[in-house]
Parts: C-alpha cells; sequence; structure tokens
C-alpha cells in the first residue's frame, strides 16, 4: 500500500480536468494496491466500502449466473473506475470484481468521498457527473451486448 498524491489522480482519465483541491482531497482518501492476477477485489452483496480507479492492467467485472457458474459480464482496464455500487443505496456491489492480470489500483474510501459529495455542491457536482458518465457508457455497452445476444439467438433460431 503506498500513499497517494494529487498529481497521481490527475493521470487518471475519470479525474482528468478536475479542479486541484478535489484531487487533493481524493488523494487523502486514497491508497495504491499492486494485485497479483486472480485477486478478488469485492463479490456480489457485499458492503461497498470502496471503489477503484485503474491504474494498469486489467479487471473484470463479473457475476454468478444459476447454471453457468462465474461469468464476466465486462473487463475493463487502465483509466476505467470500477464499481458504482459504493454510490447508490443500499451501497452493496452488484458484481463482483476480479484482476485478470497483475493490476494497480487506486483504492478509495467510499464513505468519505459520498460525504465530501454531500458537504462540497461544487465537488459533488464535479464527481457526480463523471460518475454518471461512467453509468451511461456501462449501460450503453450492455444494450450493445443485449442487442448481439438476441440476434445471435435469432439466428440460430433461423429468424
Amino acid at each position: 500500500m503506498t500513499t497517494v498524491t494529487a498529481s497521481a489522480l490527475a493521470g487518471q482519465p475519470f479525474l482528468h480536468g478536475m479542479p486541484e483541491e478535489h484531487l487533493e482531497f481524493l488523494a487523502g482518501q486514497a491508497t495504491l494496491l499492486t494485485v497479483p492476477a486472480r485477486h478478488r477485489f469485492f463479490d456480489v452483496g457485499e458492503t461497498a466500502r470502496h471503489f477503484l480507479l485503474i491504474r494498469a492492467g486489467q479487471v473484470a467485472l463479473d457475476l454468478v449466473a444459476p447454471g453457468d457458474g462465474r461469468i464476466i459480464v465486462e473487463a475493463i482496464g487502465r483509466g476505467d473506475v470500477v464499481g458504482v455500487s459504493w454510490f447508490f443505496p443500499p451501497y452493496q456491489w452488484q458484481f463482483g470484481a476480479v484482476a485478470l492480470q497483475p493490476t494497480e489500483v487506486f483504492e478509495l474510501d467510499a464513505l468519505a468521498v459520498r460525504q465530501r459529495c454531500d458537504e462540497d455542491p461544487g465537488f459533488g457536482y464535479q464527481f457526480t457527473g463523471r460518475l454518471i458518465t461512467v453509468v451511461a457508457r456501462r449501460l450503453q455497452g450492455t444494450r450493445r451486448r443485449m442487442m448481439q445476444a438476441c440476434g445471435e439467438r435469432a439466428a440460430l433460431e433461423g429468424g
């Protein structure tokens, strides 16, 4: 675990252009972790106490599908945010996350960031806008994958 600086966070696409005072606050809530491949960050249903920004490596978002075991929903990499469930009640992970290769992440304290969003409207606006962009991009990706799966199923059924 390593202490994080505002300049290290400024290099993260999710935080690009965020004011220096906001980056300073986030740096105080962050730790740099280096983990091996197959390290499980969290699992479905656990309390979401932190979120991650990927500095290097790749992380799979997964879940357990009845009869199919654990399946990868999406693989994300450098510059991506891991986890949004920490921002929305009931603050429980909706997916699991596991490192697909050796990975470096900034781990940030979710409660402290939520509190800052509530107390500082400027920070809250900046942060929430960035998080909504991540959620929208993930929903669009899910829609594309569902449409592709529907097309493949129709082709298999002869339609």
